[in-house]
């Protein structure tokens, strides 16, 4: 018996339904699958650049940033002395900001006076380029007369007077260096920031101490820090328990690694005068920055740089293998225990920076 024809009103129905099945498969598809999260908007992205995400503040920064000391921009001086009001001071960070747009940096960090009123000079005109870490240490809470609300509220509120600065992105209060700072003094400074936060004037909040145990009870007992600025060396290595990192992570709290270079010591000359270096401190240098990098929980280092070469070198770090070889962990090991050895006077402290 030959196959009946299916009329025309049959050939319509049956199109319908198998249209209808196919929509409804597409739908459901599209239901079961996850939805797909929004990008993090990156600040002067650039594709030659990782970027990374500094903790519950959400902000993506570039791995490696612009610490604010400059060391040894004139022979014979030191970070933030000999050079203030010096046209030459002022040309070389200009010239330093451009150059880390450029390669996409989008952090600096200054914690002096001196420093934010010079790189806001930098940043004028392109304010939108980079974000800001402000902490005007001298009328901040190292000192007896800067650690009640009121008195950081005005110091701040002068900081950004003096600077010609509308707002900063991270204010990142400079504590005691020895963490002897009170739980009180703390929440002093948590409310001098939630009093410039509504106004707008700032962002973010963190805090700088040379502290690990005094910013491990911080940030485990207060959760509006965002983010911690704290040394994280060529010679540092992460405790098997009861790290710094440990609470890092678990309260999702960015780090800033500021000494990369232990003061210049990791290198033959002290990083040399006006940015000079050899072939063999760039390696040095970069050997540094990979190794830090490893740290996963360490947002970007904070390296003082000088000049172009600085920067580029510092970039190529991000470019080349992030893990050492046996070859290049030997070298750096031996040049860490060489930096050690040879730290200047005021900054032995840092020997004790081995574990974190």
């Amino acid at each position: 018996m030959g196959k009946r024809r299916i009329t025309r009103r049959e050939f319509m129905r049956d199109t319908a339904i198998a249209a209808a099945g196919v929509a409804v498969g597409i739908a459901a598809a599209h239901t079961d699958a996850a939805p797909s999260k929004p990008k993090p908007k990156i600040l002067n992205y650039n594709e030659d650049m990782e970027y990374r995400r500094l903790g519950k503040s959400g902000l993506m920064i570039s791995a490696i940033s612009l610490g604010g000391h400059w060391k040894r921009l004139i022979a014979g001086t030191g970070w933030d002395r000999g050079t203030e009001g010096l046209d030459v001071l002022d040309k070389n960070r200009h010239d330093i900001i451009s150059r880390c747009i450029d390669v996409g940096i989008n952090y600096v960090d200054a914690c002096s006076g001196s420093e934010i009123i010079t790189y806001a000079k930098a940043l004028k005109g392109r304010r939108e380029k980079m974000y800001f870490g402000f902490s005007w240490y001298e009328w901040e809470p190292r000192f007896d007369e800067w650690r009640t609300a009121d008195a950081l509220v005005k110091g701040f509120d002068q900081g950004l007077k003096e600077s010609g600065l509308d707002y900063v992105d991270l204010w990142r209060i400079s504590a005691m260096m020895g963490g002897e700072n009170t739980d009180a003094e703390v929440e002093a400074m948590i409310e001098a920031f939630e009093r410039v936060h509504k106004q707008g004037k700032a962002h973010h909040f963190g805090i700088s101490s040379h502290s690990r145990e005094w910013l491990k009870h911080v940030i485990e007992k207060y959760s509006q820090v965002e983010v911690i600025l704290t040394p994280y060396t060529a010679a540092s290595k992460v405790k098997p328990t009861n790290s710094l990192f440990d609470a890092v992570k678990k309260q999702d709290v960015g780090v800033f690694g500021i000494k990369p270079f232990s003061s210049g010591s990791l290198f033959k000359d002290g990083a040399g005068a006006g940015g000079k270096s050899t072939d063999g401190d760039d390696q040095l240098a970069r050997l540094a920055l990979r190794y830090i990098l490893t740290n996963d929980s360490i947002t970007a280092p904070l390296p003082g740089l000088i000049s172009s070469h600085q920067i580029d070198n510092a970039v190529q770090a991000v470019k080349e293998r992030r893990n050492l070889d046996l070859k290049e962990t030997a070298h750096l090991d031996a040049a860490a225990k060489e930096m050690l050895a040879n730290l200047p006077p005021d900054y032995q402290w840092l020997r004790e920076w081995k574990w974190v």
